[in-house]
């Protein structure tokens, strides 16, 4: 994932949309590809409104879903007298709206952002553009802030902390692992196995591009403050160790010889601290008195042993189901079933 230079602004944005064109299936039908804006919110009344009317200015064409994931405030009501298509999902948390959304919308493209209203409606056609003309499956929003107040110091600490353990972990460079701005190909959403209840759909999305090796990039986007009335539904702390913890799952799942040898490892070590005087003092003396030591050096290291074990046989379990999921995404039409001419990213 790569970064560009910074994207702003709708009335800069709205150039591009100047010439009237649409977008055509290579294969020669005359129906234009479809797009769909994607909105989970939880009491968002104070921004939805501005949201939908953006995306509908900037995307004329293209479908804006609300899905209200059991808002106490009017959200539903305010997107419905926007123009928005308003559902409801009841089971709580960013992630099952996001696995609900996936598997009801049929599109060619998806937009999804949040309807918080901090994130630019401009660079919708910055994204789009990008995911169509490389022929990408996933195109991110990376975050710049452009006005006081935009990022918590500790969000801002926990997204760079996490962004760079996901990209130890899975190496890839990605800069902004936890943005809710991204475009999606119909064959990335279609194929994509979402388990995420909350805030952790960020880190999993993520994940899947790196595992799969699947072609993605990152633009630069401003990112503002709140408006005066809405507040922010994620924790630092208590979201931060839900991420941290999706983290080390995914790792469990995706690369489960490096996370068993680690295990083992430590395992192998403790053996080794445990054992060794043990061992010195047989050879000096012919005896063992220190039985305990030799207990727990004894069980560490078959640990150690199970660690390794466990890993090289889900290491090939890992691999089957990456063949699965590869055979489901090779199943759907790729990016090269579309063409884009420059200008207009909708009918």
């Amino acid at each position: 994932m790569g970064g560009q230079a910074i994207v702003g602004g709708g009335e800069r944005n709205a150039a591009v949309l100047e010439k009237p064109r649409s977008l055509q299936r290579t294969t020669g039908a005359s129906a234009p590809v479809g797009i769909a804006v994607l909105i989970p919110c939880h009491n968002e009344a104070a921004t939805i409104v501005s949201v939908v009317r953006d995306y509908r200015r900037i995307l004329p064409g293209a479908r804006i879903y609300v899905y209200d994931n059991n808002s106490s405030d009017d959200t539903a009501m305010a997107a419905a007298l926007a123009g928005a298509i308003v559902r409801s999902v009841t089971l709580r948390g960013k992630g099952n709206v996001v696995r609900r959304m996936f598997a009801d919308i049929d599109s060619d493209i998806y937009l999804m952002v949040d309807g918080d209203g901090t994130y630019d409606a401009g660079s919708a056609t910055v994204l789009i553009k990008r995911l169509l003309d490389d022929g990408l499956d996933m195109v991110s929003a990376a975050r710049v802030s452009c006005e006081p107040g935009a990022f918590r110091a500790g969000h801002r600490f926990g997204n760079r902390l996490l962004t760079a353990l996901v990209r130890h972990a899975f190496g890839r460079q990605c800069r902004d692992m936890l943005t809710g701005y991204r475009a999606f190909s119909r064959r990335f959403v279609k194929s994509f196995p979402g388990h995420s209840a909350g805030f952790e759909i960020e880190t999993e999305l993520t994940v899947h591009v790196l595992q799969m090796r699947l072609p993605s990039d990152e633009v630069e986007a401003a990112y503002r403050a709140r408006p005066t009335g809405s507040s922010s539904k994620l924790n630092t702390i208590r979201d931060g160790l839900r991420i941290l913890g999706m983290i080390g799952l995914l790792v469990r799942e995706e690369r489960p010889l490096q996370f068993f040898g680690a295990v083992g490892a430590l395992a192998g070590l403790l053996a080794a601290v445990l054992g060794a005087p043990v061992v010195v003092d047989y050879l000096h003396i012919g005896l063992v008195p220190r039985f305990p030591s030799l207990i727990v050096a004894m069980g560490a290291a078959m640990v150690a042993l199970l660690s390794f074990a466990c890993g090289l046989i889900l290491d090939s379990v890992s691999r089957a189901r990456l063949e699965q999921r590869w055979l489901a995404y090779l199943a759907l039409p790729g990016p090269a079933e579309f063409t884009a001419e420059v200008s207009l990213l909708a009918q």
